[in-house]
């Protein structure tokens, strides 16, 4: 039993700092709207930005999927479960972000953190001197996969160019590779990757932008932060989600042909996993249209309106609504067991709020991430607005 009541300590030490997470069984599709144990909350802690996750025509384009792969691929992509509609989607992927790349091609993977294990072993697969140069504020995953990479990790501190920049030049690697968030997902503000990139071509480096916040919201077209901030290079390695605006689930990577061919080779995440059902990429394919056309087009700007209500309306004396002009609002409250209680009342209110606790962010930055979403109407976030400012003060 020593091993059990050892387990119990560790978690009994987790409550006693208010850093136990528990989970909510939601009984409706995902949406602004849900279910929730008999309730129905406003749901302000999804990352369904622009509100496709329950749209008719995904939901039809996913059955339609289905009739025509039926629902498993079976193997991994290169035994025998890389169908027709995973290479059309690949194919769909490139042409969608291929503006800012040089000869690009894409790579699909079954999660994003996937994703991101395998191009940060798979660059610097062969490379025991290779050198990777990490965002502070990164996502777990990008911090996982550097750690995977048996490369030598070197962090820089948050936007910090001058940092970076000193570090790029002091390296001797033949394979240098910086990484880091596009959109911070706890913070929400944007990586300056126009200054990054520069460094990168001055000083030989790959760029690997993780743009699971900003692919599909950001850009005119939803092309993301490459269109956002109109870069083009061929020292960019781009991954995008496609669980989160998109809608559906799923991640990719797009580069250079000669990059993608390296991980299809290298990396272990893609190649000894089994490939996601091709319903799913079919479905894809309806979500990049719906992101391109009209109806992408005006969800994203509901959604800058909602942005900017919520910054117009919040009146905080004591809590800090850190700057951002993403669908991530993050409030920051500080205390741990302040922020769990801002979020339990919230809740009994029907608003469901993320409470962020350390480890996901630094200690004495736990935070309320409110994530906005063009399916949220203008009553709502007013809703929300009154909420927050009345319990700040309560």
């Amino acid at each position: 039993m020593d091993l059990l009541n050892n387990l119990q300590s560790q978690l009994d030490v987790l409550e006693q700092h208010s850093l136990i997470r528990k989970r909510r069984t939601v009984d409706s599709p995902c949406g602004p709207r849900v279910q929730v144990g008999g309730r129905e909350l406003l749901a302000f802690c999804t990352n369904d930005y622009l509100g496709l996750a329950s749209h008719p025509a995904l939901a039809a384009a996913l059955a339609e999927g289905a009739s025509l792969y039926g629902v498993g691929s079976g193997a991994s992509h290169l035994i025998s479960g890389h169908g027709r509609a995973h290479a059309q989607l690949e194919e769909r992927l490139a042409q969608f972000v291929g503006a800012h790349l040089e000869s690009p091609r894409a790579l699909t993977f079954c999660t994003g953190y996937m994703a991101n294990l395998a191009v940060l072993t798979g660059l610097t697969a062969g490379d025991r001197d290779a050198e990777i140069f990490s965002e502070a504020l990164n996502h777990a995953s990008l911090i996982d996969g550097a750690r995977l990479s048996r490369a030598t990790v070197k962090v820089y501190p948050h936007a910090d160019l001058a940092a970076l920049g000193a570090l790029l030049a002091a390296s001797k690697a033949a394979t240098k590779v910086v990484v880091t968030d596009s959109v911070f997902s706890m913070d929400g503000n944007l990586a300056p990757l126009p200054a990054i990139l520069a460094l990168c071509e001055q000083h030989g480096a790959w760029l690997v932008i993780d743009d699971a916040h900003g692919f599909g919201t950001l850009g005119q077209n939803g092309h993301g932060a490459l269109e956002h901030f109109n870069l083009k290079s061929p020292y960019l390695v781009y991954m995008g989600t496609l669980g989160k605006a998109a809608g559906v689930g799923g991640a990719f990577i797009a580069a250079h042909e000669l990059v993608i061919e390296t991980l299809i080779q290298k990396a272990r995440p893609y190649i000894f996993t089994t490939a996601t059902p091709q319903a799913m990429a079919h479905a894809l394919l309806t979500s990049l249209d719906l992101l391109e056309g009209p109806e992408g087009q005006r969800r994203r700007a509901q959604l800058q309106a909602l942005v900017a209500q919520l910054d117009d309306g919040l009146r905080l004396e004591r809590w800090q609504r850190m700057p951002s002009a993403t669908a991530i609002q993050p409030i920051l409250i500080g205390d741990n067991a302040e922020t769990m209680q801002a979020g339990a009342a919230l809740y009994e209110q029907g608003l469901w709020v993320g409470a962020i606790r350390p480890p996901t962010v630094p200690a004495g930055t736990a935070r309320l991430r409110v994530t906005l979403s063009a399916g949220h109407t203008d009553e709502e976030v007013a809703r929300l607005i009154t909420a927050i400012n009345a319990l700040e003060r309560t």
